[in-house]
């Protein structure tokens, strides 16, 4: 959205109650890290309203529950360390954001590492914000004991994550590389 079209507070009542929900907001990127580490399911679905969609096909928490169960059952131990996190208000109770995120998993024949961005939607409701979507791109995920390039481990063999690459899922990425950088280093 950016910061010119951002929704800004008037009122000092409406500042105050933004700043409290930019807290709020931080706070449920912090939780979700904290709940997916040590698989308290309870709490990572508590952090969604309960009509969230799952996928196409599925919504509430119940089936939001089964998929992370799953999904966190493929690998053994992680840990996920937050960083940046960018907030944009569309009005009172409607945000977006984008939070960075290095994580490490450890899988049957040892460890990765990689660095993420997720791409969120926040919604207030009663009171409590809630994430409404979160979808992740991810700039690499390599062993770690290896070195990086571009993209390792996003889209390579069967069991390969499929998300955005990062830095490329940013339209403005392509932008600068087609039409604002020197023409020697495109």
């Amino acid at each position: 959205m950016g910061r010119e079209n951002a929704w800004r507070p008037r009122t000092l009542e409406e500042k105050v109650d933004h700043v409290e929900s930019l807290d709020q907001i931080r706070q449920l990127a912090h939780r979700y890290a904290l709940a997916l580490d040590t698989r308290n399911m309870d709490d990572m679905v508590e952090l969604f309203p309960p009509d969230v969609q799952v996928g196409r096909d599925a919504k509430g928490r119940d089936a939001l529950r089964a998929w992370f169960v799953e999904t966190l059952s493929e690998f053994r131990t992680s840990v996920h360390f937050v960083g940046n996190h960018v907030i944009d208000f569309e009005d009172a109770d409607h945000a977006s954001g984008v939070v960075y995120c290095r994580d490490e998993l450890e899988r049957s024949e040892g460890w990765d590492y990689g660095y993420l961005q997720y791409w969120d939607r926040y919604e207030r409701r009663d009171g409590l914000w809630y994430f409404v979507r979160r979808r992740f791109n991810r700039w690499f995920i390599v062993d770690s004991l290896e070195h990086p390039s571009h993209g390792a481990g996003v889209g390579d063999g069967d069991e390969a994550l499929t998300t955005g690459l990062l830095p490329d899922a940013w339209p403005s990425w392509e932008r600068f590389w087609t039409r604002e950088a020197p023409r020697d280093l495109r």
